[in-house]
């Protein structure tokens, strides 16, 4: 049915079972009816249609947004949402001249990205190589990806957006939040600023992005993937703990974050399950800079010689990184084809996901714990990894107040993921991947703190990115530090304030959206 709203897909529509659910098939919702909406009217008419048709019982009370549907736990699909308002259609990107700048609708995708984006300016907004995922979620986490270290986060270049916003009274308006309205208008600064990493999901429904100064995309990279296999491992941990603190040292190191030496290298080191043929290791550097070449050449040699073991090819998917068979090598590639090569093989499995930034490189605690997690379970088979994501260089160049992004002091980023088939049961799955987070930062309570002057850690809390609801407390963070804090730190009273005044009625809200102050 269409209305002013879009299109209603209610639960006797063909299309309802695909869209009660996301990307991660462990999540399902069964809510009244589900909105695709094509323009920022129809989503201001969606919204409020939402909010003038409640029912007057139920358990069913949330409405929710999705854009590419890559939430990680059950924010916009579970038991309690009545309506889904689903943005995917919007995915336009194009100039636009009264801005000044480029517009991107929340609805694109990482692939929407680097066809329009690069086909139609030569620019590159330097987020996730995930092509599936959507801007509306990624960017207002902050969202990274391989030309982060290089250019930085896609909310430094965050100029504008549009938010649908539901007043104190229950009506619906489009506003534009800017950075230039700070010193001019500060409620509107703020709510440009809360979603400069702020998360979604928190304040409204954004349905446009606008964005200046974007870089232009590399012509051609160098990209390698290759790996160690677990068979020459041997039974101590002494090869997988040098693979490690290798990797994190050259990341710390002063070279890393410079531009005219690796700042332009982006490494992920994939710790996988035993049970897996090998460890994995991904690198890229855009082929246009000075001697990219010998400086991929320069970090495979320093990882390759870290322990007396051949890197060989990649030949099995990671995680949810593809086999990159024939890349063993730094091979050059145009720009344009790595989101073919580092696509999601299936969304047929479920899984659950963790996550820590760091300061300074893995304790020895952290490898004894990861060790323990990944190489001591006999023949258990496992599809589950650690990933460790290089970080810094140009990220933590802007100053930490100038976006919601806290984490500007950090070198790496890591993903605990665990997978298994949607039909299976879940509970080994779990304690598994919560067990292995308690016990690497199990020195600050289970979960990975940031350091303060009073209590110095190497930790700097967790990526709101990839949620986490294990963090809301006991007993599986028995650290006393919130989830709020372990996210946004000092930035989350300013959140507050931002939800106080631009939804007062606190409809946009889940398990972990920012709370209205009390």
């Amino acid at each position: 049915m269409n209305d002013d709203g879009g299109i209603k897909v209610t639960p006797e529509d063909r299309r309802y079972p695909a869209l009660c659910r996301g990307f991660n098939p462990r999540w399902l919702a069964h809510p009244q009816y589900i909105r695709l909406v094509s323009t920022n009217e129809q989503v201001k008419h969606a919204l409020q249609y939402a909010m003038d048709n409640k029912p007057a019982t139920g358990t069913r009370t949330r409405v929710t947004v999705r854009s590419g549907g890559h939430c990680y736990e059950n924010f916009v699909c579970a038991d309690d949402v009545r309506v889904i308002i689903d943005v995917s259609l919007m995915n336009g990107i194009y100039d636009d001249p009264a801005m000044g700048a480029i517009c991107v609708e929340a609805g694109a995708t990482n692939a929407d990205l680097r066809k329009q984006l690069y086909l139609k300016t030569g620019k590159v907004l330097p987020g996730g190589s995930c092509p599936s995922v959507g801007v509306g979620g990624h960017v207002p986490a902050g969202g990274f990806g391989l030309l982060s270290r290089q250019f930085g986060l896609t909310v430094d270049y965050l100029y504008a957006v549009e938010v649908a916003v539901v007043d104190k009274e229950g009506q619906v308006k489009l506003v534009t939040a800017c950075r230039d309205h700070k010193g001019v208008d500060d409620d509107l600064y703020r709510l440009w600023w809360a979603h400069a990493g702020g998360g979604g999901g928190n304040f409204g429904i954004v349905t446009k992005f606008w964005f200046k100064d974007l870089p232009d995309a590399p012509q051609r990279v160098l990209l390698a993937g290759s790996g160690w296999k677990w068979s020459e491992m041997g039974d101590t941990s002494t090869h997988f703990a040098q693979i490690i603190r290798t990797f994190c040292e050259f990341f710390a190191s002063p070279k890393a974050a410079d531009p005219a030496q690796f700042g332009p290298l982006f490494a992920i080191l994939l710790l996988t399950h035993r049970s897996k043929d090998k460890l994995g290791l991904i690198a890229q550097i855009d082929a246009g800079v000075p001697d990219a070449k010998a400086r991929m050449e320069a970090f495979h040699q320093v990882m390759g010689s870290a322990i007396p073991l051949d890197l060989v090819e990649l030949d099995e998917a990671h995680g949810e990184y593809p086999a990159l068979t024939g890349l063993d090598g730094p091979t050059m590639l145009p720009w344009d084809v790595v989101d073919k090569l580092m696509a999601p093989t299936d969304n047929l499995r479920a899984g659950k996901y963790k996550s820590a930034y760091m300061l300074k490189p893995l304790t020895e605690q952290h490898i004894s714990a990861l060790w323990e997690a990944l190489a001591c379970e006999g023949d258990v088979q496992r599809d589950a990894v650690v990933q460790i994501d290089s970080y810094g260089a140009a990220i933590n160049k802007v100053a930490v107040d100038d976006t919601a992004v806290l984490q500007r002091s950090s070198i790496l980023k890591l993903q605990h993921q665990v997978y298994w088939p949607a039909a299976a049961d879940d509970g080994d799955q779990l304690r598994w991947i919560r067990e292995l987070y308690r016990n690497m930062y199990r020195d600050t309570g289970g979960v990975p703190v940031s350091a303060t002057k009073e209590h110095p850690t190497v930790t700097d809390g967790c990526y709101i990115g990839y949620p986490d609801v294990d963090l809301n407390g006991p007993p599986w963070n028995t650290s006393k530090i919130p989830w709020s804090t372990l996210y946004y730190g000092r930035h989350y009273a300013e959140l507050r304030k931002v939800k106080k005044c631009w939804d007062p009625r606190n409809v946009f809200r889940h398990q972990q959206s920012i709370e209205p102050p009390t």
